[in-house]
């Protein structure tokens, strides 16, 4: 992941790309005037920023200006762009997922199964970084992310459009295959640990677990992501898949 440091160059992205920029550090502590358009611009444009004391920003970023900013490898994707260019939509919604490696290994999947597009949240989510591109092997550059302010409005939205939004939920009582993958569909898969947080869980249509053995408690979120990508990559090619939900 890129780093600027600089008020001129991060105005800049903030004005031409916003998109890229995934987070911004401000000195808590007085500092050039022109601070307060950074502050501004990310407002505007939904950018997340955090105020933080002059000697920790010194730490991670001698010779600043009062700022720090993390700009992501690969620039989003506005979620109207996907949905746009998706005659029916085949989608993954991550919830918090937080570790890099894993957003990676599941942007590779997608990649793998044909996706129209990855849906991040703005905040407690793991950023497009050098990691990520990394772990997934080239597959970012063939994956549209978008990021967006509010999941669970962000999911209503796609529910507006026809998309069914499928839960990974271990305790839920139907398998991960007893849906039909040819609908427009949307596959929501929750945080390392946690899972899905409630509101989004009741934010699904359908909530649908994977069976384990062997005193595994639940899969990797990775794992897990590539088990429901290509049960509905199997159901799309065949031209079938479960019986429709009502």
């Amino acid at each position: 992941m890129e780093k600027i440091n600089r008020l001129n160059p991060l105005l800049e992205v903030l004005k031409s790309s916003p998109e890229r920029v995934s987070k911004i550090f401000i000195q808590k502590e007085p500092g050039p005037h022109r601070i307060g358009e950074i502050i501004q611009e990310a407002r505007a444009h939904g950018v997340p920023f955090l105020f933080i004391p002059k000697q920790k920003l010194d730490q991670l970023a001698p010779h600043h200006q009062g700022v720090l900013a993390e700009i992501a490898a690969k620039e989003y994707s506005p979620l109207e762009d996907i949905l746009a260019g998706a005659g029916r939509p085949f989608l993954v919604l991550l919830d918090e997922v937080e570790d890099p490696q894993n957003l990676g290994a599941i942007i590779r999947s997608a990649a793998g199964a044909g996706v129209d597009g990855v849906i991040l949240p703005e905040r407690r989510s793991a950023g497009l970084t050098d990691v990520v591109a990394t772990v997934s092997a080239g597959a970012l550059e063939h994956v549209k992310v978008a990021r967006v302010t509010n999941m669970a409005r962000a999911m209503e939205e796609l529910r507006e459009r026809g998309v069914w939004l499928v839960g990974a939920d271990g305790a839920a009582p139907e398998l991960w295959h007893e849906f039909d993958y040819t609908l427009p569909v949307g596959i929501v898969l929750g945080s390392e640990g946690r899972g899905l947080r409630p509101l989004i869980r009741k934010a699904c249509d359908k909530l649908l677990a994977i069976p384990l053995a062997g005193g595994v408690n639940s899969l990797n979120v990775a794992s897990a992501a590539s088990v429901f990508l290509f049960e509905a990559v199997r159901q799309r090619r065949s031209g079938g898949g479960a019986n429709k939900s009502d």
